[in-house]
């Protein structure tokens, strides 16, 4: 699931949008922002439209009185910010505090690519271009007001050859931790962790692993009804076992991190933030989770006071089933989806067998529906589309964009390049991957983003 992806699930000649605005000009194509908010019966998902004053939350109207309006800054409202209570009257209209919060969460994970080394003649290939200190700064972000504490490698744990060779696990992302400047500024101590989307052969496919797996990441207390899609699992869990100083598995490494910075900063008051784009919200998501369900974020002995963790989710996959949904709100864990309904990576996996597959008008769950794919949380829905480039349906930079500019026409950083590399990535999973019984039931789904991708190109 990379920056830039599409599926042949759009209708390319008949391009519509929900809702009763008009649509505006835009560089996509027509982007609309409807005036109704969408609820299912199994998550709430809010469409944005633009706006240029957000209504204050009506958790504050009570007070609001007393301060006037300019008084409530980030390091005021960071637990709302964070989804203390669901985000609930923050979605619609989108506020304003909270765009340019989703919008910095974003740039730290666009950051995640511009760090990323693809050259395979360099001796940093599938590893950060740039050293800790110095990352944020070299790709623009010198004044964001973290500091890098750690860098992520994951190793799939599958067995195909990819360039030069090479076996050993790729730089995913990085843990960052605001400066004393900055706590002052967002009104706490924030550990962030951000996660890249996939790029190199064997995450496409870790991500092709469609099957639900349990995953038992607390050894107390296994809750093999908790389930997970395999692959993520596999690529959050796996360790070079090969070499006597191999990686430790992506989850070691984070675990060790987070315990190691909320000791450091015991008695502040702090936050942990997940941020992650298509696989990389996956990754974040059962991190999450993981920290959660070890009580990672319980900071005293009777486990009352925690820490609070958020997930800012950008194009993201469903990740479990319904019982980690559950788990995942039992525990407090809080996570804003920004999706573009558009976006064939956030129907997936799951596409027939989800969160709605209800009867009797959506009352009631199906038995089987245990065993279905659910997504977490509450999803912020954009609607773009640009026939042109169908792959910017996906992309990161079109997602901050549009945020960032809800009423102006935003330029696309796709080139018309890009649709023949998608094509030549999709054709090359599939003769890299037809071996693999595991990526069958996705095959369909690869070979119609190479015939689209060709259509495309050839019309």
């Amino acid at each position: 699931m990379a920056s830039k992806v599409l599926m042949a699930s759009l209708n390319l000649n008949n391009v519509t949008f929900p809702g009763d605005n008009k649509t505006q000009s835009h560089s996509f194509g027509q982007v609309s922002f409807p005036n109704k908010t969408g609820v299912s019966s199994s998550r709430q998902s809010v469409i944005t439209r633009s706006c240029a004053v957000a209504v204050k939350p009506a958790a504050l109207m009570a007070t609001s009185t007393a301060k006037p309006a300019t008084s409530y800054t980030l390091s005021h409202l960071w637990r709302e910010v964070q989804g203390s209570n669901n985000w609930e009257n923050l979605l619609e209209p989108l506020d304003p505090l909270l765009r340019k919060e989703i919008i910095r969460y974003g740039e730290f994970v666009a950051a995640c690519y511009k760090a990323f080394n693809l050259d395979s003649s360099s001796k940093r290939y599938l590893n950060c271009k740039y050293g800790k200190k110095n990352m944020l700064k070299e790709v623009g972000m010198e004044n964001s007001g973290y500091e890098v504490s750690k860098y992520i490698y994951a190793t799939p744990d599958v067995n195909i050859p990819i360039q030069n060779g090479a076996t050993c696990g790729r730089w995913i992302g990085y843990v960052a931790v605001s400066s004393d400047e900055a706590v002052k500024r967002i009104g706490r101590r924030d550990l962030l962790i951000t996660f890249r989307g996939t790029v190199t052969n064997h995450e496409w496919v870790a991500n092709f692993m469609s099957s639900l797996t349990p995953a038992r990441l607390d050894p107390h207390n296994p809750r093999p009804q908790v389930k997970v899609e395999s692959g993520f699992l596999s690529l959050y869990t796996s360790e070079e076992a090969d070499s006597k100083f191999g990686l430790e598995s992506c989850r070691q490494q984070l675990l060790s991190e987070v315990s190691r910075l909320v000791n450091k900063y015991k008695g502040e008051e702090l936050s942990i933030t997940l941020a992650g784009h298509s696989m990389g919200s996956a990754l974040a998501l059962l991190l999450a989770y993981d920290i959660a369900e070890l009580g990672l974020n319980r900071t005293d002995t009777n486990h009352q006071d925690q820490i609070p963790i958020t997930v800012f989710s950008f194009g993201g996959p469903r990740v479990g089933n319904s019982s980690f949904k559950q788990r995942c709100e039992e525990l407090g864990v809080k996570v804003l989806r920004i999706a573009n309904v558009n976006d064939p990576i956030t129907k997936l996996p799951g596409v027939f067998f989800n969160e709605n597959l209800r009867v009797l008008g959506g009352r009631y769950e199906l038995p089987w529906s245990c065993s279905c794919y659910a997504h977490v949380g509450v999803e912020l829905a954009l609607d773009f589309f640009n026939v042109q480039n169908p792959s910017c349906v996906h992309d990161l930079e079109t997602y901050i964009s549009l945020l960032r500019w809800p009423k102006r026409s935003v330029h696309s950083k796709i080139d018309e390049n890009d649709g023949v590399d998608l094509w030549n990535r999709a054709r090359g999973f599939l003769l890299n991957a037809q071996n693999f019984y595991t990526c069958l039931p996705w095959i369909g789904a690869a070979i119609d983003i190479v015939n689209m991708v060709q259509s495309q190109n050839l019309s």
